[in-house]
């Protein structure tokens, strides 16, 4: 029998619609048929959660932000030539789920990969908290939901105090499964597509006996543009790809005042959704200025810079009208940044989530995105499988044309949250 208990985060309206989800799992191999005890599936807990008058960390979101670009130029290096869409914000809030129950040394090998360094798990926990507060109530006129949940094999005893974490700061819902009952993996993926609006149907291909946990995060958002494309100034135009050769592809165009950057390597446009808290950032290279190279410059540290030499300014856009589809392991990402033994048999230490001995078997990152007049909408799931093992800005109006591959963010501006980012080389 399965016992849920479920979270319903009231959310508002707008053009961006964005999921993760990140399924974390655990597989029991060191015990044998009969000797273990039934999994016990906590009751609601009536938990208070303190917030009132108190502040994000945001050593937090700056520690999320390093992460992003981190995990991001990872990626973009192995599949330069393809599009690649992430969301970096619910893949680092689904790992700390999982961070809460490491210890030893994969705790500090997960700490360095997160660049959760100068903070305690109590103050990563409580901002991941009232980061979620002040996103999913950021916008009257956007649409964000969060939430997270644990899929326990009914044959396994997770830590009570790991339980109540994931509860207390994550909302997660709880839920045991049979695990050798083939319907409990579409009970899963039934969740998932209901958190995501649809757009993402499956993170769970199958569930083998000896695995004990399962662990999602999801996101959904979406938003309106500020001020909609109109559909009559959409029109086909040469979009030139990697190699040069050229397609038609709608862009949609309009004129307007924007948040505007300029310089010799890019130009730069923030798109707002809503009431503007939050926006679609573009980022074209310059004409004979390489996405590669401007790759080369990103990080966290540029992209703060960035942020602070924005300028509102009279011009144009035209962006192309586009939907893509991206799916991703990311173990080897996540092993490059430092979580390597999290992986390992040998080193793994998840002892603050179970006693029984595992280590992370794989992560997958699936998501969708569709940009158009009205706005965009998006969807993103990450799965975490865990085996048990032993320049100045000028006055004149701007001209900006996105008809070659550009780098685009959708971005929180009061937290500094990037809740998604992409290189999108062929819009499709």
């Amino acid at each position: 029998m399965i016992t849920q208990f479920s979270l319903k985060i009231k959310a508002s309206i707008a053009t961006l619609t964005g999921l993760l989800a990140l399924s974390l799992v655990i597989m029991s191999c060191t015990q044998q048929p009969g000797t273990t005890s039934p999994a016990t599936t906590p009751t609601p807990m009536a938990v208070t959660n303190n917030t009132a008058g108190e502040e994000i960390n945001q050593k937090l979101v700056a520690a999320n932000t390093r992460f992003g670009f981190k995990l991001f130029s990872q990626i973009q290096k192995k599949q330069a030539s393809k599009n690649v869409f992430i969301s970096p914000s619910s893949v680092a809030m689904a790992l700390t789920m999982a961070y809460n129950g490491s210890s030893g040394e994969t705790q500090k090998a997960m700490t360095k990969a997160l660049e959760l360094q100068g903070l305690t798990l109590e103050e990563i926990n409580k901002s991941n908290l009232l980061l979620k507060q002040a996103l999913t109530t950021a916008d009257p006129q956007i649409k964000l939901a969060i939430a997270n949940s644990l899929w326990a094999n009914q044959q396994v005893t997770l830590n009570p105090d790991f339980i109540q974490k994931n509860q207390q700061y994550y909302d997660a819902e709880i839920s045991k499964l049979n695990f050798s009952d083939p319907a409990s993996v579409g009970t899963i993926n039934n969740w998932v597509k209901k958190q995501t609006n649809g757009k993402i149907t499956e993170i769970v291909d199958q569930l083998q006996p000896d695995q004990i946990l399962w662990l999602i995060n999801a996101i959904y958002f979406k938003g309106n543009w500020s001020e909609p494309f109109a559909k009559e100034a959409t029109k086909n135009r040469p979009f030139t790809l990697l190699n040069g050769s050229k397609k038609q592809h709608p862009l949609m165009s309009q004129s307007d005042r924007y948040q505007y950057l300029e310089n010799d390597q890019f130009q730069a446009i923030s798109l707002p959704y809503g009431n503007g808290q939050m926006s679609f950032y573009v980022f074209l290279p310059k004409s004979g200025k390489s996405l590669d190279s401007f790759y080369n410059s990103l990080n966290a540290q540029t992209w703060e810079q960035w942020m602070k030499q924005f300028r509102s300014r009279q011009g144009s856009i035209s962006l192309p009208r586009f939907k893509l589809e991206y799916d991703i392991s990311l173990n080897e990402a996540l092993k490059a940044l430092g979580m390597a033994p999290a992986f390992n048999r040998q080193q793994a230490d998840f002892s603050g989530m179970s006693n029984v001995k595992a280590n992370i078997d794989e992560v997958k990152h699936k998501t969708f995105v569709e940009v158009n007049e009205e706005g965009t909408e998006a969807a993103a799931v990450t799965g975490v499988g865990i085996r048990t093992t032993s320049a100045p800005a000028r006055s004149e109006p701007f001209e900006m044309v996105v008809d070659r591959p550009f780098f685009s963010v959708i971005r929180d501006n009061k937290t500094g949250t990037i809740l998604f980012m992409g290189s999108i080389v062929d819009p499709q």
